[in-house]
């Protein structure tokens, strides 16, 4: 049986630039609180910018499956789920300009932020609204060829780098997706985790905003949750196998009263429960995004395999820092940064209790 995940070359690409460009630099970037736009440009060099979107628009030509690998490769050789969401954030920005079909717009954002030249964020979260979409307060005014927008965005990944933002609004026609600039960023945030992905509360005030840089409505919007929830799905199981990965070689090394961790029955089973959690969150995840990728329009499905996977490594992760001992609940532990940034897992991307409503709703109650 062909795996469809293996793609040794791509993962051997992904390794040598995560071990050269980001492990020997990730600690400043978090404690600087953003990565540098050169980052992208190396990314975009390989082609891991544009991996999963087509050619024609300035891409690899590449599909889900080979975004998956990326970020797999990247967690599990030492990178973390806070560089995939600072250096991919385009892979929620983008889509929806890509799907509008619309030329001007794909020259004008789509291939500069392939090449690593711009960066581009996704606007719809607001400060009373949280997971309500239908619910978006941001209005765009017609206004002869242009809207006029005005609200206000918060916790909007990459928002203190991006030089545009899909931006959810409200308009006379409801909910649309408007291509934006030109918004202020009121508010750097700081948070838990994710410290090398800067995160930004956005101010519109009067921003003028062609009508041209209309990219849908709601439904575009919905369309492409899948893969969002997916993308961080495959950060919890690649974060949880690191973590397991790196208790392993901890036990395995440190010796107390005279053996070694792993040479204790409860390490052992605490190990193979870690284990076991890890590779069913991997399995459901991988054979959902299959289904997904082989063009099955899932959403029950989705988030189950969502909740699966935040499940397993909010689990992991935890037991990780445990068997570390007082070296987990130290900066210079990797494990210790896994844990602030699992901890977002479960709220992003549509929290868990909305991943149940979807589910519940599938079986009817």
């Amino acid at each position: 049986m062909i795996d469809a995940f293996a793609k040794p070359e791509l993962r051997d690409l992904v390794r040598k630039f995560t071990r050269n460009e980001i492990v020997p630099h990730l600690d400043a970037w978090e404690r600087a609180g953003e990565v540098p736009r050169d980052l992208h440009r190396k990314a975009a060099e390989l082609g891991l910018l544009g991996i999963a979107f087509p050619a024609e628009v300035g891409g690899e030509g590449g599909d889900l499956l080979d975004s998956i690998v990326v970020t797999e490769e990247i967690i599990q050789s030492g990178g973390s789920s806070g560089l995939i969401a600072a250096l991919f954030t385009h892979g929620i920005a983008l889509p929806h300009i890509v799907a509008s079909g619309d030329a001007d717009l794909i020259d004008r954002y789509v291939r500069p932020t392939l090449r690593g030249e711009r960066i581009g964020c996704l606007a719809i979260t607001e400060p009373d609204g949280g997971s309500d979409v239908a619910g978006i307060r941001t209005t765009a005014k017609a206004d002869g060829d242009s809207y006029t927008v005005n609200g206000t965005k918060l916790f909007i990944t990459s928002g203190a780098r991006a030089d545009f933002a899909t931006t959810a609004v409200r308009t006379e026609d409801g909910v649309r997706l408007v291509v934006a600039e030109g918004f202020t960023v009121t508010r750097r945030l700081e948070k838990m985790g994710w410290h090398c992905s800067d995160t930004a509360e956005l101010s519109f005030v009067d921003v003028r905003v062609p009508r041209s840089h209309d990219v849908g409505g709601i439904q575009t919007l919905l369309a492409h949750f899948a893969a969002e929830r997916l993308s961080l799905a495959v950060q919890c199981y690649a974060t949880a196998q690191r973590c397991l990965d790196l208790t392993l070689a901890w036990v395995r090394d440190r010796h107390t009263f005279g053996r070694p961790l792993a040479g204790r029955q409860l390490v052992r089973h605490r190990l193979a429960e870690m284990a076991r959690q890890v590779d069913v969150a991997r399995t459901y995840v991988r054979h959902t995004a299959l289904r997904v990728a082989s063009g099955d329009q899932l959403v029950t499905e989705v988030a189950m395999a969502k909740n699966t996977a935040v499940a397993a490594c909010d689990h992991v992760v935890d037991q990780a820092v445990q068997l570390h001992g007082g070296l987990g609940y130290l900066r210079d532990a990797e494990v210790e940064r896994h844990y602030r940034d699992a901890r977002i897992m479960g709220i992003g991307g549509g929290t868990t209790e909305i991943m149940n409503e979807i589910i519940a709703k599938q079986l009817g109650v």
